[in-house]
C-alpha cells in the first residue's frame, strides 16, 4: 500500500489525487491527512521540505513534487498513458502542466498574502503575483480552442489550477473575458476524477 500525504484544499494534491483515479490506482493509496502547518518528525522524515504532496511507494521509496508523484503513478498501469511518449504531445503536455502549475504557484502565494492582517500585507507583491496568474491565464486562453477532450498530465494540471482560483479566488473572476477556456474548464470538471476531488474546506 502506497502512502499519500495530503492536505485537502491543495491544488497540487488534487491533481495527484486525479491521476490516482484516472490511473485505477486509487485503492492502492492511504491517504494521511497531514497539517504543514504543525509537522511531526516523521513527517520531515517523508519530506524534509515540509510539504504536500508527498508519496511512500509500496517500496518504500519517498517521492515528492506532483509532476514526480503524478509521473510515478502514471508508470504503475497499463491504460492510456496520462504522460505522453518522447515527441511532441509529450512537450506539449509537460509545458501545458509547468504552465498550469505555475498558476497555482502564484494563486497561492497571493492567497497566503491575503491572509496576513491587512496592515502587513504587500500590495505590490499581491499585483505582481496576480499579474502571473492573468498572463497564464491569457496564455491558455490562447490554445483552449485546442485542448478538445483529451486527458494528458496537461490537462489535469490546468483543470486543478482553475479549480484553486475558484475555490480560493473567485475575486479574481478569471472566467472574465476567458470564453474559450471557461468552456473548456466546465466541460473537463465533469469528468469523475474532477467531479470527485473538488477541493473544500475540513469540516
Amino acid at each position: 500500500m502506497m502512502k499519500l500525504r495530503y492536505s485537502p484544499t491543495s491544488p497540487y494534491v488534487r491533481k495527484v489525487s486525479v491521476v490516482a483515479i484516472e490511473t485505477g490506482l486509487e485503492a492502492r493509496i492511504e491517504r494521511v491527512p497531514t497539517d504543514i502547518r504543525a509537522p511531526t518528525p516523521d513527517f520531515h522524515r517523508d519530506n524534509p521540505l515540509g510539504k504536500v504532496p508527498t508519496l511512500v511507494t509500496e517500496g518504500g521509496e519517498t517521492l515528492y513534487d506532483s509532476p514526480v508523484i503524478c509521473e510515478y503513478l502514471d508508470s504503475l498501469h497499463d491504460g492510456l498513458p496520462l504522460f505522453p511518449p518522447p515527441g511532441g504531445p509529450r512537450w506539449t503536455a509537460l509545458r501545458r502542466q509547468a504552465l498550469a502549475d505555475g498558476i497555482a504557484d502564484a494563486g497561492v502565494l497571493v492567497r497566503m498574502e491575503m491572509l496576513r492582517d491587512e496592515a502587513e500585507r504587500s500590495r505590490t507583491w499581491i499585483a505582481r503575483q496576480t499579474e502571473k496568474v492573468g498572463r497564464g491565464l491569457d496564455a491558455l486562453e490562447e490554445e483552449a480552442a485546442g485542448l478538445g477532450a483529451a486527458c494528458t498530465i496537461g490537462h489535469i494540471a490546468i483543470g486543478c489550477a482553475l479549480g484553486f482560483l475558484d475555490f480560493r479566488l473567485p475575486e479574481l473572476d478569471w472566467r472574465q473575458g476567458r470564453i474559450e477556456l471557461s468552456r473548456w474548464a466546465d466541460g473537463f470538471s465533469r469528468r469523475p476524477s474532477m467531479a470527485a476531488t473538488v477541493p473544500r474546506d475540513p469540516a
